[in-house]
């Protein structure tokens, strides 16, 4: 049953985000329901960290090769083709700030679902989760000050983004950790996370529901600019393909390896970054829905990439 509802994810998000933007824009009175948003998010984090394998993140560092490839796709060569992107479209600043969350993030959940879809190595993908995880965690508030630079200090950005990323990041990932190390003790603790299992992809829903109705009027305000953003995130998503397969080829990579890499580069922590937008001044309100527009879009590309990876990456013609 869980696996269907994984299965079925993508079309659940994508219904739940039309219905969404429809009907905010029918009934103002939905935009009310914002409030409700605090509470879905923060569950959906905890219950989403829950799954991550905090407390294996030794059995990722013995895979150097495809570890490499990795940490190098993802937290190298990706943000300085992001950079380069959101300096090419020459982005106002509260869309460069969403871009920039959203794309220098890379995914911890729903990615290992597409790996598995895609004929990847979904026990790779497991495997290197919290390695991801925990370099993100490290690594976006350094990336987002290197390339906003002046525009970050004149904001006063930083100030009021770094409590936010510590309050609604670290407190859930700390409360997963511990929830993990007591599970390893705990019957009562193992059956919860194996239960929570269950919630990320109808928090999710309901997440993204509420977001489309209640953000549907920034969408309009916004729509003149977000073409510029959509072709980032098309963009995006091409040359992480290239970019994936170029690198399992350098680290002479098993397919499936391959075919993973691919997926983590393309897939993004979209709903992880999403409630640091939302805690920012409304002046910022544009980044949330970039982060929105991306998620739709990257789910769009991973029903490409469904088809597009196996035939991009594999196995060398025997000679």
């Amino acid at each position: 049953m869980r696996d269907t509802l994984e299965k079925y994810q993508v079309g659940c998000y994508l219904a739940a985000i039309l219905a969404g933007i429809v009907l905010g824009t029918r009934w103002e009175a939905l935009h009310a329901w914002e409030a409700a948003l605090w509470p879905l998010l923060g569950a959906l984090l905890y219950a989403t960290f829950t799954q991550v394998p905090l407390l294996h993140v030794s059995r990722a560092l013995n895979d150097r090769r495809f570890l490499g490839a990795l940490i190098a796709g993802n937290f190298v060569i990706m943000p300085l083709i992001v950079w380069g992107l959101v300096t090419l479209f020459a982005l106002e600043t509260s869309l460069m700030l969403g871009v920039l969350l959203v794309l220098l993030v890379p995914c911890t959940d729903w990615f290992i679902s597409f790996t598995h879809l895609g004929q990847g190595d979904s026990a790779r993908a497991i495997a290197a989760t919290p390695v991801l995880l925990l370099l993100q965690i490290l690594l976006l508030p350094l990336y987002v000050t290197l390339i906003m630079g002046e525009q970050l200090v004149a904001s006063q950005l930083f100030s009021e983004l770094l409590p936010a990323f510590a309050g609604l990041i670290v407190t859930p990932l700390l409360l997963a950790w511990l929830t993990e190390k007591g599970a390893e003790r705990y019957a009562v603790l193992k059956k919860g996370v194996s239960v929570m299992g269950w919630l990320p992809v109808p928090l999710l829903t309901a997440v993204v529901f509420l977001i489309a109705a209640s953000q549907v009027h920034v969408i309009m305000e916004a729509r003149q600019t977000l073409w510029q953003v959509a072709a980032i995130f098309v963009l995006y998503l091409l040359v992480a393909a290239v970019v994936a397969r170029v690198l399992y080829r350098l680290a002479k990579l098993p397919v499936a390896a391959g075919r993973t890499l691919a997926f983590s580069l393309g897939t993004r922590n979209s709903f992880v970054v999403l409630p640091l937008a939302m805690a920012l001044p409304d002046i910022w309100a544009a980044a949330v829905v970039v982060i929105v527009m991306q998620s739709l879009i990257e789910l769009l590309g991973m029903v490409v990439y469904l088809t597009w990876v196996p035939r991009l990456i594999k196995s060398p013609p025997t000679r």
